[in-house]
């Protein structure tokens, strides 16, 4: 018996019977001999961890657009504390922490750089749209290993599909993952932002801990960690309660979550000094674009490769586009359309 057979008999034997069990992966879109130390799960997630697209991470923006100071959140550190918190979870209803950390770490590969102002001009502007979540398994499927893509499980792919949430309701059986761990980083994807952007707008001045709605905070606490435990601990119990293969929250919880995501959305994200700046950004990712759709030349220059088959220029132009950091974004478009000083000799 291999390692690994040995770590999918101790599933068996230890998790939930609404945990998936990697010996019982629906496989992958490649066939591949399994590996003797790792169960698929554990490969995925390491895969992940290994890519460009997740080290890129640590430069897109989350809130705040290439914050200088060291503590704000990027698209990175988020991941990281969905993670966390999804494990936790996981962990305590006794699901595969393995498949929730894959995930987890892989959810927002597929994010553009100046967050969500990135993303709408992308979906204004390219054809057919644009939404990170389909780009995530764009990125894992295709993109990622020069085109060869991570080849990633079917319970890892539908954790990362189904994982974005919207303005819409926590949960949307139309967008619910199969597997209870892709409902945990559902659910644990909220708790993550909804906590560590009022943190980050507290630290950028915007807002201070005594203007959060009073019923937000009467029923989830004043501190992030108060907020964060209600919250992980309100879904854990309610979900063993249920006793079924679904994460529920209590209606009391569930709703304090979308009040105060509410009033994230018009006070910090609609903020006028933070949508400024992102008018600035969708500006300068909207004439990248034209600009390398009208130059192909230069552009595969710069992106150092050719056009798959039957591949329009503008699929390629918004890969390399999503892909990019807000500061390589920032630095191309310098290079591009800003006038350079005359060194003389």
């Amino acid at each position: 018996m291999t390692i690994r057979e040995e770590l999918e008999e101790i599933e068996r034997k230890v998790l939930s019977p609404f945990a998936a069990l990697s010996s019982e992966s629906k496989g992958r879109m490649k066939s591949e001999e399994p590996c003797p130390i790792r169960t698929c799960f554990q490969r995925d997630r390491d895969r992940i961890i290994h890519s460009k697209s997740f080290r890129r991470m640590k430069h897109k923006t989350q809130v705040f657009l290439s914050p200088t100071g060291d503590h704000y959140r990027t698209r990175l550190t988020h991941v990281i504390e969905v993670s966390q918190i999804a494990r936790t979870i996981s962990k305590s209803l006794r699901l595969n922490e393995d498949l929730t950390e894959a995930i987890a770490l892989g959810h927002d590969l597929g994010h553009t750089p100046f967050g969500h102002a990135g993303e709408a001009v992308l979906n204004e502007i390219f054809p057919g749209g644009f939404k990170h979540v389909i780009h995530s398994l764009r990125v894992v499927d295709v993109l990622e290993r020069d085109g060869q893509g991570l080849n990633l499980t079917y319970e890892v792919r539908d954790g990362i599909s189904k994982h974005s949430k919207g303005m819409g309701p926590v949960d949307n059986p139309k967008y619910r993952p199969e597997t209870m761990e892709g409902q945990s980083v559902r659910v644990s994807d909220l708790v993550a932002y909804a906590n560590h952007d009022v943190d980050d707008a507290i630290r950028a001045g915007l807002i201070t801990i005594d203007d959060l709605p009073k019923e937000c905070v009467k029923v989830l606490g004043k501190t992030n960690s108060e907020r964060i435990n209600r919250m992980v601990t309100d879904i854990i119990f309610e979900t063993k309660k249920l006793g079924k293969k679904k994460v529920i929250i209590s209606k009391e919880v569930e709703e304090a979550m979308v009040v105060l995501r509410s009033y994230l959305f018009d006070t910090v994200y609609m903020n006028d000094e933070v949508r400024n700046n992102f008018l600035k950004a969708k500006k300068i990712m909207k004439e990248l674009y034209e600009y390398f759709c009208a130059n192909q030349e230069e552009f595969w220059k710069i992106y150092g490769k050719n056009a798959r088959d039957g591949e329009a220029i503008e699929r390629s132009v918004c890969d390399f586009i999503a892909g990019m950091t807000d500061s390589y974004a920032i630095s191309v478009y310098e290079k591009i359309f800003l006038p350079k000083r005359w060194q003389g000799i």
